[in-house]
């Protein structure tokens, strides 16, 4: 019987729940002449209360089981049915501990403490403070039993009780989740979040990798995306970041659904975020910007690529892309004679790819300006321009720029890398 860890991976939460150790009322041959009505028993339940009590001490389970079956037979009262109840919760927890102690690796059957938990649950005579801890009790059985509606029940009973162990939140997101209810359970983590932050308290990584992983097998793609910026934001590192990016936009089955020029962006970001892992990641980008008529930023890839040894020196792709890349920029000649056609041209087209290929070259003051130009002559895909725009701001260190020429991107699919874009904006730095 295991306890939930609050820093425990929350994609393979523990199922169980420690054993609440019962501290059964003492029983006293003599019973005080002053003590309250509701707790006097009749001679029918004190002699066998004693004698149960003597048995467990002994561990003798087989004589307390017997003194046990005469309490219930004798019980009247509601107190009385409580000892009955507390005395056999604990005759099964002690059992069942004796069992695990003896073999640690035979299967727990728990099912025994069902009956004696109900009992001290529902019964009045329970004290108030103990109810609530039973009713977690009693809803960890059953979710141990995968029996996730009736466990909720009993989780939100201990709740409603004043129970509070920190278990117990994260009780209810797990039997919400294994139950199905993807987005309550999703809710609810999020929820422990923000507490937690209001606290002054960082939540585990675990908790959003658990989000996104359920989300995205659930085929929620619009959660996993809200998740997998919650959890960048949080954890900002470049390996956090590539595997957003890659899930995101870059695998096969992508939650942005993107064509190979629309890829091109998602890997600037991996750039941005030195993200980039390794030659195939170099190589990928470097050839899709080259194809499309940007050498200058396809060989400052590479040459990124090989300063940083990702690429290696010997890499006969990249060697071949790296002398395309340079024999292209020398065709091209300077972006100065582009850029004054740009400006006279009839529309913004001209000025829109002139615009890229300043981006490519890192002159972010060039691209914005010709971005610019581009949207006022018209004529173009203007959620390209300003995304494009975005990134030259941004890149720049224009957060406040940037973040306006994402919000005007509003279709689909580049809206949603705009998001991706903006997500950085706002993360701290890895």
């Amino acid at each position: 019987m295991k306890t939930i860890s609050k820093l425990a991976l929350i994609a393979a939460f523990a199922t169980g729940t420690s054993g609440l150790a019962l501290s059964a009322p003492a029983f006293a041959k003599d019973k005080k002449a002053d003590a309250a009505p509701a707790m006097k028993l009749s001679p029918e339940v004190q002699k066998p209360g004693v004698a149960a009590q003597t048995a467990l001490a002994a561990k003798d389970y087989a004589g307390a089981q017997t003194a046990i079956d005469q309490i219930d037979a004798a019980a009247k009262t509601d107190y009385e049915k409580y000892i009955g109840a507390a005395l056999r919760y604990q005759l099964e927890n002690e059992k069942l501990v004796a069992a695990q102690t003896a073999n640690p690796n035979a299967p727990i059957n728990e099912t025994t403490l069902a009956g004696p938990l109900d009992a001290l649950i529902t019964n009045a005579a329970t004290p108030a403070a103990d109810r609530g801890r039973y009713a977690y009790r009693r809803g960890a059985l059953a979710f141990n039993s995968k029996q996730y509606p009736i466990a909720l029940q009993y989780f939100a009973k201990a709740k409603e009780l004043g129970f509070t162990d920190p278990n117990l939140p994260l009780q209810i997101i797990k039997a919400k989740m294994d139950s199905g209810d993807v987005a309550g359970a999703t809710a609810d983590l999020d929820t422990s979040i923000t507490q937690m932050t209001a606290a002054g308290q960082k939540a585990p990584e675990e908790y959003y990798r658990y989000a996104v992983a359920k989300s995205y097998a659930a085929k929620r793609n619009a959660d996993t995306m809200t998740w997998l910026k919650k959890w960048i934001t949080a954890y900002p590192s470049a390996k956090n970041w590539r595997d957003v990016l890659v899930l995101s936009g870059v695998q096969q089955n992508a939650l942005i659904p993107l064509d190979e020029a629309q890829k091109v962006d998602i890997f600037r970001l991996m750039r941005a975020t030195n993200s980039l892992a390794d030659q195939t990641d170099y190589l990928q980008y470097a050839d899709s910007v080259n194809r499309r008529g940007l050498p200058s930023e396809a060989q400052a890839v590479l040459k990124e690529g090989m300063a940083q040894g990702k690429i290696p020196t010997s890499n006969t792709m990249a060697k071949g892309l790296l002398a395309d890349a340079t024999k292209n920029i020398a065709a091209d000649g300077p972006l100065a004679g582009l850029e004054k056609r740009a400006t006279t041209a009839a529309n913004g087209k001209l000025a829109a790819g002139t615009a890229d290929a300043y981006l490519g070259q890192n002159n972010y003051a060039k691209a914005v300006e010709l971005y610019r130009v581009a949207l006022q002559k018209g004529g173009v895909d203007a959620d390209d321009v300003n995304l494009h725009m975005g990134i030259a701001l941004a890149r720049s260190g224009d957060k406040a720029g940037a973040a306006t020429a994402f919000a005007a991107v509003k279709g689909a699919p580049k809206a949603d890398v705009a998001g991706l874009w903006t997500t950085w904006l706002g993360a701290p730095t890895a």
